[in-house]
């Protein structure tokens, strides 16, 4: 299985994320790519290349464009402003209050946002674009017959249609979704496996029925994003009957775990898509720092396999993992059980 890299994503650095009433290290940080990359190449999983160059057009059927506009330009605006500190939004539209979007970037950033905890930085553009590029280039790996993982960084499931947040500004997983739409699949599967609920991914493909989408998560009563991905949202219009969500409580093993991931793969094979996208989160380890499940390492590998039984192209697109030491091996173990099926 190729793997598709960028090392641009380093250009996305932040030094403060808000966690506890504290300003902390971000636990999304550019030696999580690192220790992947790394167990890639100790364990001689295959080759590792750059992505190519789709440009802006991919990422536009599924961004807005105005808010696409809005993350090549925050940066300049806030420096512009003269503030000294890394871009974090402190104000929201929030119930009852006007929709219109302001000019000054303090409004902007409440705008745009879904939480306050992503400080926006001068190399947060080109990371994510980057890592964008990374998803379509693994699409197309796809669309060539070949199964692929997407090693994106900054992740993505969190991106909205016209929101960033949770770490994510581009939602790479849909982005590769649409992308092999665009080229001739007529149905795709997206089965968000990350702690997090996959909000960005429900809210773009909600009222669509060509593109499926399952999410396994903490309950949102109790787990960030809080606000999407209880089990009754289904999806609307034409849409209905296509959105599935596994909320699951704290504590939850791999035992129930892996139920749920049974349910979500025999909804895709009765879906009978074209492909699978797998947004591949690893915070569902049992020393996560941010989550509360309670997966073994052991586990990662075998759910590979139960993923590869599907027998359908899969494209594995990286999400979170938060336990840094051992997201590396987490990672290549989920890439190696759906290899040695």
């Amino acid at each position: 299985m190729k793997t598709i890299f960028s090392e641009n994503h380093l250009l996305r650095d932040a030094k403060t994320e808000l966690f506890g009433g504290e300003l902390v290290e971000p636990f999304e940080r550019p030696s999580r790519a690192k220790y992947i990359h790394d167990r890639l190449t100790q364990t001689s999983f295959g080759p590792v290349v750059p992505p190519n160059e789709y440009g802006m057009d991919p990422i536009l059927r599924i961004h807005d464009a105005d808010f696409v506009q809005f993350l090549q330009d925050a940066w300049s605006l806030w420096e512009a402003e003269g503030f000294k500190g890394e871009a974090i939004p402190t104000c929201w539209p929030a119930r009852r209050m006007s929709d219109k979007k302001p000019n000054f970037i303090e409004g902007l950033l409440g705008y745009y946002a879904l939480a306050a905890e992503t400080a926006l930085t001068a190399g947060t553009w080109p990371a994510a674009y980057a890592s964008a590029q990374v998803a379509i280039t693994s699409a197309h790996e796809i669309l060539a017959g070949k199964n692929a993982f997407a090693l994106c960084r900054p992740p993505g499931h969190h991106a909205a249609i016209d929101m960033y947040g949770g770490y994510c500004f581009l939602n790479n997983a849909a982005i590769a979704a649409q992308t092999l739409r665009d080229n001739g699949m007529k149905r795709v599967a997206i089965v968000d496996v990350d702690f997090h609920h996959g909000n960005g991914t429900q809210d773009i493909f909600y009222r669509r029925d060509d593109i499926m989408f399952a999410s396994l998560h903490g309950d949102p009563m109790d787990a960030f994003p809080h606000f999407l991905g209880h089990a009754d949202e289904t999806g609307a219009g034409e849409g209905v009957g296509f959105n599935h969500n596994y909320p699951m409580p704290p504590g939850t093993t791999f035992d129930v775990w892996r139920r749920a991931l049974k349910d979500a793969l025999e909804k895709v094979a009765a879906y009978q898509p074209d492909a699978l996208v797998i947004s591949l989160g690893v915070d569902t380890f049992e020393t996560d720092p941010i989550s509360f499940f309670k997966l073994k390492s052991e586990d990662f590998t075998t759910y590979g396999a139960d993923i590869a039984a599907v027998n359908l192209p899969t494209l594995f697109v990286m999400e979170g993992g938060y336990d840094i030491a051992e997201i590396g091996l987490n990672t290549v173990n989920v890439l190696t059980g759906f290899e040695s099926v």
